[in-house]
C-alpha cells in the first residue's frame, strides 16, 4: 500500500483537470487515454451506467464549449476524427464513479491517481485563499505606506500569462539559413 510508484505522471492528470460550469472537469476522451480504453469503450460503459452519473457527476459539452476547448488545448484530444457525439465532463464524483464501471486493474491504480490530483488541486486553492485572506486582513491592519507591498504581493500571486508563441519565419532566421547555404555548409 506504501509505494510511491504512479501510473500516469501527476502532471499528465493535472493537464486533463479543466475548468467548465464552475467546476473541475475532466473529458472522457482524456479519461479514455488514461484508463487505457477507447473513447468509444468508456462512453459505452457509462451509457450503460447511466443511472450511477447523475448530472452533478457527468454532463455532456455543449459545441460552443468543445469549440472554447480547442481554442485554449492546441492539442486537444477532442480533435480526432469525425466525432457523431459530444464529448462528456466528469467531476470529482464521477471519475470516482468510473471506478465502478471500469474494472480493470488499471483503471483502479489511474483512478486512484486522478483522485489524489483533485485532492492536490483542492489543497492549492485552499491555501491560496488563506493567503489572501491573510493579505487582505494585513491590508486593513496596515497603512498607506505598504499598499505598494500589497500590491506587488497580490501580482505575484496571480498567475502570469503564458507569452503568446510567435508563428512564422523571422528575419534572424533568414539571414543565418542564408549564410549556411551560401557557405555550403
Amino acid at each position: 500500500m506504501g509505494t510511491n510508484y504512479s501510473i500516469v505522471p501527476a502532471a499528465q492528470i493535472q493537464n486533463s483537470i479543466h475548468l467548465m460550469r464552475g467546476q473541475k472537469v475532466m473529458l472522457s476522451a482524456d479519461l479514455a487515454e488514461l484508463y487505457g480504453v477507447a473513447d468509444k469503450v468508456l462512453n459505452q460503459a457509462v451509457k450503460r451506467n447511466a443511472e450511477r452519473f447523475p448530472a452533478d457527476f457527468m454532463f455532456s459539452l455543449t459545441r460552443q464549449e468543445v469549440a472554447n476547448l480547442r481554442s485554449q488545448i492546441v492539442t486537444s484530444s477532442l480533435g480526432h476524427g469525425g466525432r457523431r457525439y459530444l464529448p462528456f465532463a466528469f467531476t470529482e464524483q464521477g471519475v470516482a464513479m468510473l471506478a465502478s464501471v471500469l474494472r480493470s486493474p488499471r483503471a483502479v491504480k489511474v483512478n486512484i491517481e486522478i483522485i489524489r490530483a483533485f485532492i492536490h488541486l483542492r489543497q492549492l486553492l485552499g491555501t491560496h485563499a488563506d493567503l489572501a485572506r491573510k493579505l487582505e486582513s494585513l491590508e486593513k491592519k496596515y497603512d498607506a505606506q505598504f499598499k505598494v507591498v500589497f500590491e506587488a504581493i497580490r501580482q505575484l500571486m496571480t498567475e502570469p500569462e503564458p507569452p503568446a508563441k510567435q508563428i512564422g519565419f523571422h528575419v534572424r532566421e533568414r539571414r543565418a539559413a542564408y549564410r549556411v547555404r551560401r557557405n555550403g555548409r
